[in-house]
């Protein structure tokens, strides 16, 4: 009897051993598996960011006109449709509105009050906005005239007044995705009344209102100025008055 208990105890010895057996191969198997799988993935995620960082790869140069055809010709701008091949060695069709660049003017009195200096706004009718609009004085570079002749001018037209001290303040793309007009803002400082000196346009006709700066900066931040030019003008320079850079 005791012959037979242990030999039924070595059969369910080996019953357990074998049983257990390829449990564990296939768990040392299933980790060997999931090793390889993490490897195959880092080496996958590898090449996935080598391929992002060649596709993200920053590109310099200028697009090759191949050709290009006017296709409107307007008093104040003209529109082309180019064939241009652009970095990265992508080919395309273009239509462009070419403009010869305008100036605008941030004209600032600081007699009254050095800290808030009043800002020379105009107000006039614009027909593509379909509303009177609130803007910094601004007009078109005409063909070989330089940015401060053509500021003076401008100024002078549509303000009545002249200023002693020019400075660059900023240079913008309106519309950089069709439209190749640059804007060059200029700071104008040292104000002098010249009334009968300078008219408007015969198509335009403008009020002038003085404005504080803080107010301005108020229109701007509320939604109350809607021209662009004048946006970028008031709040670049309200930010410059603030930072030093």
């Amino acid at each position: 009897m005791r012959d037979l208990a242990a030999r039924c105890n070595r059969i369910h010895f080996l019953i357990v051993y074998c049983t257990l057996m390829p449990t564990r191969k296939t768990s040392a198997t299933n980790k060997k598996s999931a090793s390889a799988k993490k490897k195959a993935a880092a080496a996958s995620g590898s090449s996935k960011v080598s391929k992002r960082s060649q596709a993200t790869k920053r590109l310099t140069g200028r697009a090759r006109v191949l050709s290009s055809k006017t296709v409107y010709q307007g008093r104040v701008f003209w529109v082309t449709n180019d064939d241009v091949l652009e970095p990265g060695d992508i080919r395309v069709r273009r239509d462009v509105v070419r403009h010869n660049g305008s100036v605008v003017i941030l004209a600032i009195d600081a007699r009254k009050n050095p800290d808030d200096p009043e800002i020379l706004l105009i107000r006039q009718y614009r027909h593509a906005a379909g509303q009177f609009l609130l803007e910094l004085p601004a007009g078109r570079i005409e063909p070989g005239e330089k940015l401060i002749p053509a500021a003076k001018r401008e100024l002078l037209e549509e303000t009545g007044y002249k200023a002693r001290r020019w400075s660059h303040h900023v240079r913008y793309y309106a519309s950089p995705g069709f439209l190749a007009e640059s804007m060059d803002i200029l700071l104008a400082e040292d104000l002098v009344h010249a009334p009968g000196e300078g008219t408007p346009d015969e198509d335009e006709h403008i009020e002038v209102h003085p404005t504080p700066l803080s107010e301005a900066v108020r229109l701007a931040l509320t939604g109350k100025l809607h021209d662009g030019k004048s946006l970028i003008g008031i709040l670049f320079y309200a930010t410059r008055r603030l930072v030093t850079i």
